[in-house]
Order: structure tokens, then C-alpha cells, then sequence
């Protein structure tokens, strides 16, 4: 062998760890009998953390493993996931660095004997054994739509044979939910919440099915307990959001009333979740699980349609909340975007979805590129679905990182992709803009060069803001020039210019005034007296009370004809 890495401890512990949670047990039966064979060949170690090998079965067949990743490992055979050729690899490989290869040959079976021992005894710390509806605070992480590490099909048909029992059953399958990897927790999912098939899909029927699954968990140690209990969350989340039958992708046009509830809630409780860290300092080998986890949603965020974005949020939380802070290093930043490139390169009778695009933007922008970013930004705006909300992220993230330079470059760059979207996006906007401001004071110029280069889209939040900082000089003429009107506003909207600037008011007035008698309608004739009084008003603020008795005069005499108008204005009391 090859090898310029040397096998120490942790790295054998982590690998028995992986191969109790990727391989079944069969799998790595049928690896060591390969590795006794002899058939691995060719194995080599260079770089370290590669392992590749070939293996004779019933042909020739080339194994590729990255060590601490097996997830993402491969083999040329025709099963999908972790199979008996890569147990034969990973072996040959330990023989090699003087491991005991016979406990990786038995690291599954011996796992599950340890989990059945240690579920009859309470664990510190560890979570609700019963785990009613009430234990809605626990989280979870899922398994992959195509059924990876070995786990089984949408329905959870595949590879059962054991689940089909009482609750009694149930609950004993349970006792190895330690040892299990997600998606054979999707599987046992499955078969709790088969007697709720028939049922509506409502909040209750969220409460059942995750009472239902929660009875059967042992006691969990807190961090593998709030991985189960996302994935429990997530599973009900695609019964919820999945109604045409299992087929991955295919979602009803409308979920309805009390479903869309449901669904909300659920997702509203998931992202809580994502909010509570999980350190894995103790327990590292649940990294297997965010790893699976992310498999799931990622498949799950480029199954959604246009209409239904169920998991994009999810995935990004996922990402900036429990694999972010526990990354060493920018490895799986380019692991993860090589996936999506992947699934892109899959879809060669179609323009790679928006969803897809926007993913990508965000694995190079994590790898601090961009231009790449923004380059697959602006392609995802140009695809139908496109959602605004999602350039959140970018900007919270500069903004919690302390990059303020990178966020307004960010801020500046990606105003035009709000273009046509409603003000949600632009309320977030200008937040961020904020920020940027208070991080970086000199970049204010820039952010009003950009609020006024929006215009007409930002003119609501452009006058917040020049209302906000006093500019009020700015304001009235924004409102001068888009023809707007002083019965645009409620009195107390124009309240702070009377009490700061009631000079500027005036011609917003005198305007108005003038405009209303033209129409020469009664109506337009009390909103010209209405508005006169409120001029009075200003003017005696000023003290200038002669300057609007000599108006008053000359606006009379110009409109003495007007025999309504004449009315209106001594009922307003103006004249006598």
C-alpha cells in the first residue's frame, strides 16, 4: 500500500463508529470474507484521507473512500450506498495500518448489543423515554429520498421485514434507535404512523403522529436526542407536504386550509429547533447524522416546486447553525458544491432549477467566491420561483460575521434582483443596509445612491428612512415631485415636518389647495377649506399670520365666482 497517513486512534475509533452506522451487518460479513479472499488489490492511501482500491467480485470493481465521509464514498458496483466491496476496502486498509480488522467485520452487531444493553438504563442527561406530544421540543435529522446508508424507500417498504408488529414491537425495535442510521429511523417512522394514514392531515394529526413515534424512544443522550427529534418533525413534515402518492417531487398544487396550519406550525417549530446549538464535542459521532441530514433536505430542497418551498429555509439553518460552527477547516464547503454540480449535470433535458442555482451561490459564497455567487444570483432571478427572501442569508451572514465592507458590496450588488418583488424584500433590505451603516458609517452615501437608484420600487422605504434621519427637505421634495397629496397621508404622518420643518410644508399645501379648486366639484371645494385651515395653522406656528390674511385675501378675489367655494369657506369660518 501507498501511504504517507498513519492510522492513529481516534481515526481507527471513528472508523469502527462509521462502519456501525453506514454498513449492515451482512455488508460487512460479506466484506471480510472478501478481505480474507484476498480480492482487494491495488489499495493506496495518497493523500491522506482517500482510500482507493479495486475488488474482484463478478467483475472487476474500483472502491473510492474519504475517510471520515464514508456517505459521500463510492463504489462502481451496482448498489446504491455503503456495500460489501467498500467493507472489504476499508478493511484491507486497516490490516495494513496493524488494526484488528475482526471488529470492524463485527462493529455492527456489536454496536447493537451495546445499544440494547444501555437502552434498559437511563443515560445522563438524555431525553424523555416516553417522549408524548408534549415533547415537542426535541430535534431530529432525516434520511435521503433515494434511501442512503443503506436505508429504505419513501414509504419504508424496503428492507422492513421487522417493523410489522405491535407497539410492543415497536418500542423493542426502538431500544436500537442509538445504532440505527436515519434512514432506517424513517423506516421505523413509517410503520408508527401507519394506523394515522387514513387521517386528516391537520395539527392534531401532527400531535398523534409524533406521540406515536416519540413513545418508542429509549433514552437518548441530549444531542442524539434533538437529532431524533428533527428527523421525527421531518418526517411528519413530508407526510404533510407529500400527497401524491411517494412520488419524490411531486406535490399537491394546494395542501389546504388546516394542512397549511399544520404546516406552518411544524415548520415554524423546526426552525426554533435549528436555534439551540449542538455542540458535538461530546458526541462526534452524531456528525454521521448532520451528514445525513443534510442529504435529506438537500434532495428535499430540489424536489420543491415554484409554489411550495417546504425545506429551502431548512437546509440554509441547517448549514449556518450545527455544521458551520463544528466545521474544521473548508473541505466540505467543496464537497457539497461538487453534489449540487452533480445534480446539475443530471438534469440534461432541463435549465437547472432556481432552487438548485441559488444553493450553489451559496456554497461559493461560503468559500468566500463572490462573483461566482452573485453570477448564479442573477441567473437564479431569471428563473421562474425566484424568492427574494433567500438573499437574507447572504446579508445575515456578513452581518453576524462583522464583514461590513463584504456587506455592502453584497448590498449594493444584489438591489437589482429585488426588482418586481414585493416589499417584504425591500423592508429586509434597507434593515441590512442599516447595519451596514452602523458597522461602517462612511457607506451611507452609498446606500442612499442605491435607495434612490431603486425609485419607484423603494419609494416607501426611501421616505422612511429620510423621515427617520430628518431630511426633511428631501422628503417634500420626493413628495413634490411624484405628485403626491397631502390627503396621501394621515395627520399624524405629517406631523414631525410641522413641528421640525412647517416652512416646507407650504407649498405642499398651497399646491394641493390650488389643484382641489380646479376640479370645481363641491367635494374638492371642503378638501381645499379643510386643508386652508390646517395652512392657518402653520402659518400662526411661524408667526406669520399676515402672510396667510394677505393669501387668503388674493385667493378670494381670484375665486369670487366660485359661489360654492365662497359657501365653503365661510362655513370653514375663513371669512366672514
Amino acid at each position: 500500500m501507498q501511504s504517507t497517513h498513519l492510522l492513529d486512534d481516534a481515526g481507527w475509533s471513528r472508523l469502527i463508529q462509521d462502519a456501525a452506522y453506514y454498513f449492515d451487518d451482512l455488508a460487512l460479513k460479506r466484506g471480510f470474507q472478501y478481505y480474507k479472499q484476498k480480492r482487494v488489490s491495488g489499495l493506496t492511501a495518497v493523500p491522506p484521507g482517500l482510500v482507493t482500491a479495486f475488488v474482484d467480485g463478478t467483475e472487476r470493481y474500483s472502491v473510492e473512500i474519504v475517510l471520515g465521509a464514508i456517505s459521500i464514498s463510492s463504489c462502481s458496483c451496482p448498489v446504491l450506498g455503503p456495500c460489501k466491496h467498500m467493507a472489504a476496502v476499508l478493511m484491507d486498509y486497516a490490516g495494513a495500518q496493524g488494526r484488528p480488522v475482526q471488529q470492524l467485520a463485527n462493529a455492527k452487531s456489536s454496536a447493537q448489543a451495546r445499544a440494547a444493553v444501555n437502552s434498559a438504563r437511563p443515560v445522563p442527561g438524555a431525553g424523555n423515554a416516553d417522549g408524548g406530544a408534549g415533547s415537542r421540543a426535541g430535534m431530529g435529522s432525516g434520511a435521503n429520498r433515494t434511501g442512503y446508508a443503506g436505508g429504505a424507500d419513501r414509504k419504508g417498504e424496503a428492507n422492513s421485514g421487522f417493523l410489522h408488529g405491535s407497539r410492543e414491537s415497536l418500542r423493542e425495535r426502538g431500544r436500537l434507535i442509538p445504532v440505527m442510521n436515519v434512514a432506517q429511523w424513517h423506516e421505523l417512522f413509517a410503520h408508527c404512523v401507519s394506523a394515522l394514514a387514513g387521517d386528516t392531515r391537520n395539527p392534531r394529526y401532527v400531535d398523534e403522529a409524533l406521540t406515536a413515534i416519540l413513545r418508542i424512544k429509549p433514552p437518548l443522550t441530549p444531542e442524539l436526542d434533538k437529532l431524533f427529534g428533527l428527523h421525527a418533525r421531518l418526517f411528519v413534515l413530508e407526510t404533510l407536504t407529500n400527497r401524491s402518492g411517494g412520488r419524490a417531487g411531486a406535490f399537491a398544487p394546494s395542501l389546504g386550509y388546516y394542512t397549511h396550519i399544520a404546516v406552518t406550525e411544524l415548520q415554524d417549530e423546526i426552525e426554533r429547533g435549528f436555534h439551540t446549538k449542538l455542540p458535538l464535542a461530546s458526541e462526534p459521532e452524531q456528525w454521521n447524522r448532520i451528514m445525513d441530514t443534510l442529504d435529506y433536505l438537500r434532495q428535499e430542497l430540489l424536489a420543491e416546486s415554484r409554489e411550495h418551498t417546504f425545506y429551502s429555509a431548512l437546509y440554509y439553518l441547517l448549514w449556518r447553525k450545527w455544521i458551520i460552527p463544528e466545521m474544521q477547516g473548508r473541505t466540505l464547503f467543496k464537497e457539497e458544491l461538487r453534489r449540487l454540480e452533480r445534480e446539475e449535470e443530471q438534469r440534461t433535458d432541463a435549465p437547472p432549477l432556481q432552487a438548485l442555482l441559488t444553493a450553489r451561490a451559496w456554497m461559493h459564497f461560503l468559500k468566500s467566491e463572490d462573483d461566482k455567487a452573485l453570477s448564479l444570483l442573477r441567473e437564479a432571478a431569471g428563473r421562474p420561483g425566484f424568492h427574494p427572501e433567500r438573499l437574507d442569508m447572504f446579508w445575515e451572514a456578513l452581518a453576524e460575521a462583522g464583514e461590513p465592507q463584504r456587506l455592502v458590496d453584497w448590498l449594493t450588488e444584489t438591489g437589482e434582483l429585488l426588482a418586481g418583488h414585493r416589499r417584504h424584500g425591500l423592508e429586509s433590505y434597507a434593515r441590512y443596509w442599516e447595519e451596514a451603516v452602523r458597522l461602517l458609517p462612511e457607506s451611507e452615501l452609498q446606500m442612499w445612491n442605491e435607495l434612490t437608484g431603486m425609485l419607484p420600487l423603494s419609494g416607501d422605504i426611501y421616505e422612511e428612512k429620510l423621515l427617520e434621519r430628518g431630511r426633511w427637505r428631501e422628503w417634500m421634495d420626493y413628495q413634490l415631485s411624484s405628485g403626491k397629496d397631502p390627503a396621501d397621508f394621515r395627520v399624524r404622518e405629517l406631523q414631525p415636518l410641522e413641528k421640525h420643518a412647517p416652512e416646507l410644508l407650504l407649498p405642499f399645501y398651497h399646491q394641493a389647495v390650488e389643484r382641489y379648486v380646479s376640479e370645481k366639484n363641491r367635494s374638492s371645494y371642503k378638501a381645499a377649506v379643510k386643508l386652508l385651515k390646517r395652512l392657518n395653522k402653520l402659518y400662526k406656528k411661524m408667526k406669520a399670520e399676515d402672510r396667510f390674511e394677505r393669501f387668503l385675501e388674493s385667493f378670494t378675489t381670484r375665486h369670487s365666482r366660485l359661489r360654492a367655494l365662497q359657501e365653503e369657506l365661510r362655513k370653514g369660518k375663513l371669512t366672514p
